[in-house]
């Protein structure tokens, strides 16, 4: 029963309910971030399935931004009038990082790296921060300020410049990196950014993107290089919106086996250079160090010749690497043989082996065959193929293969021995760490090998490298 005080209280409330404003939802897809009324199962924009969730819309138009310098006063100009001017790079100490970039980081530029859960990605570059002669801002949304001193203090604090701020407020971290104006701005992570004026929860497509947004902002107009740490889904892609990789300048991937120390710094986008780089680094307890010579760190010393094991000159981005192929052959327990390849392509093994049992005539088909690419690296050139082969028949028939011996081909599904791209510099490679054999294509155009001390053989079948690898001493 509602009392005659109780009536009036709420005749004096309802106008005001009436005219409340309504929580409005929308739907986004968190692979492109398209924008839609309600659920789909496939997003109309990429064509993905199951992206959609439902997220708050923006009840207000956001707040201008202290920082926009250049609001109302853009006007367009003749592309002829414009002056060229020389892009102002910043090089770095670290060799890896500073290849990767193209020479240095760009003044203004947005870099995002992206990699799995622990494995380097906030080491890289808080060590990247305190060791710079540089101003920097760190901000970190994920650690406290004792948890980040700790590892500096492991890797070593020699920048006094290096400042550290705990936020998560992106209207509150432009206005301090204003205030500061570092030369370098790293955040850790993008997903744990959040703008105010936006009704959702921290990490998600509309907050990620408006973060992003601001953060571009920014870095254009006060010219601060930003560094982003993003998060990754399983399925190993950069979390949030596809369109956050098209926002930044750069994107770097950080890879690797957290069993193994090794971790590749790879580049999947760069405005400011070459998107074929690679630095390499080996994970040690006092941080992250520079690998400048891979290839002696990637092949097993051992004082005796081993069977299964053969050497390949491969190229990962611009670098040439010797990396070392072990295959282990043996008779089926079970009544199907086993293929199992890890750091390679376990669909390209098979076509090897059913290139050896068609065209090649050795009987594999009632054997288990396990394939390594030791360091715990991930090689995708074709060029491993004849090494890969070579490797599999020395575990097969028990024989080692010549240290002196590498190989740089690809092989067809006839057999033949396939030429592959820049061999000259492979030549180079193995000429450099004393190798005294490469087999390569013979169908390479215009090879060279005047003036090299290392021996080339050219070959065009299968069945040749065979001969020429088990019957030389």
């Amino acid at each position: 029963m509602i009392t005659p005080g109780v009536y009036h209280v709420l005749m004096g409330v309802f106008p005001y309910l009436c005219f409340m404003a309504k929580v409005k939802t929308a739907f986004f897809c968190q692979a492109c971030g398209y924008e839609a009324p309600k659920w789909l199962g496939k997003c109309p924009s990429c064509n993905a399935w199951n992206t959609f969730v439902e997220e708050l819309s923006s009840s207000s138009k956001a707040e201008s931004i202290p920082f926009s310098r250049q609001s109302g006063n853009a006007k367009p100009r003749p592309i002829s009038e414009i002056e060229q001017k020389a892009t102002a790079r910043l090089p770095l100490k670290d060799s890896e990082l500073n290849r990767v970039l193209g020479g240095g980081i760009t003044q203004g530029a947005m870099v995002l790296i992206g990699g799995d859960p622990g494995i380097g990605k906030s080491t890289l570059l808080l060590q990247m921060a305190i060791q710079e002669p540089c101003r920097v801002l760190y901000v970190s949304g994920e650690e406290s300020e004792q948890q980040i001193k700790l590892r500096a203090e492991r890797i070593g604090i020699t920048n006094p410049g290096c400042e550290l701020l705990i936020e998560t407020d992106v209207i509150r971290i432009i206005s301090v990196a204003e205030q500061q104006l570092p030369q370098i701005l790293i955040i850790d992570s993008i997903q744990t950014l959040f703008a105010p004026h936006i009704e959702s929860a921290p990490g998600s497509v509309s907050q990620v993107r408006e973060s992003t947004a601001l953060l571009l902002r920014f870095a254009k107009e006060t010219g601060v290089s930003v560094f982003l740490i993003g998060h990754i889904t399983k399925e190993g892609s950069i979390a949030g919106p596809k369109v956050l990789e098209h926002m930044v300048d750069t994107v770097l991937q950080f890879e690797g086996d957290r069993n193994h120390f090794y971790r590749l710094l790879r580049t999947v986008k760069n405005r400011f250079g070459s998107t074929n780089e690679l630095g390499i680094y080996e994970m040690q307890g006092n941080g992250l160090r520079m690998v400048e010579n891979p290839s002696e760190i990637l092949i097993s010393h051992t004082d005796e010749a081993l069977s299964g094991t053969a050497i390949a000159t491969t190229i990962e981005g611009l670098r040439p690497l010797q990396v070392e192929v072990q295959a282990l052959v043996s008779t089926a327990a079970y009544g199907t043989p086993q293929r199992s390849s890890n750091g390679f392509d376990s669909k390209r093994l098979n076509m090897l082996l059913a290139v050896l049992e068609k065209r090649c005539s050795f009987r594999l088909a009632s054997k288990d065959v396990f394939l390594n690419i030791a360091g715990g690296i991930k090689v995708d050139d074709t060029a491993v193929d004849l090494a890969v082969i070579m490797a599999i028949l020395s575990s097969n028939v028990d024989l080692p293969i010549s240290k002196g011996f590498t190989f740089a081909a690809e092989i067809g599904l006839s057999g033949e021995i396939r030429p592959v791209s820049r061999v000259e510099t492979r030549i180079s490679e193995a000429e450099k760490l004393g190798y005294t054999h490469i087999f390569v294509s013979a169908y390479n155009k215009g090879l060279k090998t005047n003036g090299t001390k290392i021996k080339v053989i050219a070959l065009k079948k299968v069945e040749e490298a065979v001969k020429n690898v088990f019957s030389q001493e």
